[in-house]
């Protein structure tokens, strides 16, 4: 059974912490959603459907929706008797796309820490090819510890209307995944002539050279259409943690790993290139840059 004009949607939680849901109730366009699907079931919102109902072969499911990582033990997340591995497998088997939403369904995230044997997201465990399944084309990861709600619902939307989506190498929309964090970052200026932030939560300073930021090497449009519309985790004074990347979490949070007393080069930029443009830079002295935007104590 198919609801008319709307594509159906089945959301999977394995090993999750229930982010990405929360992020998704904070879609500014809920309306044009309902209007576009309809949500057949649901672990933590009221739906139409009970996970056994799904099951039953007349029920048709555009998307499958998976949140959370993956893991093919038979001991973990098994429900009405079936195990997590063969439930996945039964309701893949049904929809057109498969949605991976969060890095932990993607990559594997946090979870993929504890036992690389035995947890992994869809495709991939980090890096590596061989997750869940070892091929799947319906895949599509909407990586990000939460994802952005745009970035899951507009994917949804051109698939809905049969547009074309482009994806990365690891299955990600070129659209929300070709660009970096850096990129439209209120703070490149700084970034440009080695000037950091002294403290978490001020707006002057680049948090790349002292507190660990991962934007110039992560892959999203987070500083482009933001979080809530209005800002991002540079913008408030904090350093991006590489969220949408295959090895998030790294192990040293908000620290900057150094050679030679610099930091690791940026994407797509050579270390010796990136070294010797750094050595010319921290020569400059820009007093406006040095200074506080303004005083909130004046």
């Amino acid at each position: 059974m198919k609801t008319k004009n709307r594509s159906t949607i089945v959301w999977l939680q394995g090993l999750t912490c229930n982010g990405n849901t929360h992020s998704f109730l904070n879609y500014s366009g809920i309306d044009i959603f309902s209007n576009n699907f309809k949500i057949l079931h649901h672990p933590q919102i009221k739906t139409p459907y009970s996970l056994e109902k799904v099951l039953d072969e007349n029920v048709q499911v555009d998307f499958l929706v998976v949140e959370g990582a993956f893991s093919k033990n038979s001991k973990l997340l098994s429900r009405f008797g079936f195990s997590f591995k063969d439930l996945v497998d039964k309701l893949s088997k049904k929809a057109k796309y498969i949605i991976c939403a969060g890095s932990c369904a993607s990559f594997g995230g946090i979870f993929r820490l504890q036992d690389e044997k035995q947890i992994f997201g869809a495709l991939y465990s980090g890096k590596k090819e061989g997750g869940f399944w070892e091929k799947n084309n319906k895949v599509v990861n909407i990586s990000g510890c939460p994802m952005h709600p745009r970035w899951f619902v507009e994917t949804l939307l051109k698939l809905h209307f049969k547009d074309n989506v482009y994806l990365d190498e690891y299955q990600r929309p070129k659209e929300v995944y070709s660009y970096l964090v850096h990129q439209g970052c209120l703070r490149n200026e700084y970034f440009e002539w080695k000037v950091d932030c002294k403290e978490y939560g001020q707006k002057e300073g680049c948090l790349f050279y002292e507190h660990g930021c991962q934007g110039p090497m992560t892959h999203a449009n987070c500083n482009k259409i933001l979080w809530n519309t209005v800002s991002s985790k540079t913008r408030v004074g904090s350093s991006c943690l590489g969220c949408t990347e295959f090895d998030f979490p790294k192990k040293a949070l908000y620290e900057t790993q150094t050679h030679m007393s610099l930091p690791s080069a940026p994407f797509g930029v050579s270390r010796r290139a990136y070294y010797s443009l750094a050595g010319v830079a921290k020569g400059f002295k820009i007093d406006r840059l040095e200074k506080r935007q303004f005083d909130e104590n004046d």
